[in-house]
């Protein structure tokens, strides 16, 4: 008996989960999450090309300056595919935007560790400075802040798109009450308006 039941679960088909399944394209948390693709590609693309416009070596590791920043020719067409990166999820938006905003905030804040340990050192191929550091640190936060606002949290409201796909029954369970309390407000205000119009065909006899 066990061998058939372990053969079920093992043949049950599964179901494949898409990006864009819990959240349409038009709610309102997609366009935060377009907002701060966008936002952050913006000035990821600037960056980039404005460094380039200085000719800077490609793996300089001295690098140049430009807003403040240090970068060379490496540094400047990596930050603008990012930025049209960014660009695409803003475009997409719904969870691909939420995904690549988390999933590029991780990445920045490990790169900024990673960048402080080869700072002064030959391997510095992306010629940053300690506050090429801090952008990094900086902006990696505030990717993943634009990327898990309303999707990570353990106390998302019961109407959100990502608490409802996470707990079905739960959800489907506030639906059905939900409509069965709608139908009543309707059955209560059907009765009234009965009641009303009794009263009004009642008083309305009696004058005659």
């Amino acid at each position: 008996m066990a061998s058939q039941v372990t053969h079920v679960l093992r043949t049950a088909p599964r179901r494949r989960i898409r990006l864009d399944e819990h959240l349409p394209v038009d709610h309102r948390l997609s366009r935060f999450y377009r907002i701060g693709a966008g936002l952050m590609g913006l000035v990821l693309l600037a960056f980039g090309i404005l460094g380039l416009v200085d000719k800077v070596g490609f793996f300089d590791t001295r690098g140049d300056t430009v807003t403040g920043l240090s970068t060379n020719g490496a540094l400047s067409v990596l930050s603008i595919c990012v930025g049209l990166l960014l660009f695409a999820g803003m475009v997409i938006g719904g969870n691909v935007a939420s995904t690549i905003n988390m999933v590029l905030g991780v990445l920045f804040i490990l790169s900024g560790f990673v960048n402080l340990a080869l700072l002064d050192t030959g391997l510095n191929f992306l010629a940053f400075r300690i506050q090429n550091v801090l952008f990094s640190f900086v902006v990696g936060v505030m990717l993943m802040f634009f990327g898990m606002y309303g999707r990570v949290g353990s106390a998302l409201p019961h109407d959100n798109p990502y608490w409802r796909s996470r707990h079905p029954e739960q959800a489907a369970r506030e639906e059905r009450r939900r409509a069965g309390g709608e139908l009543r407000a309707k059955a209560l205000a059907g009765s009234s308006t009965a009641v009303g119009r009794g009263s009004a065909l009642g008083e309305g006899r009696r004058a005659r």
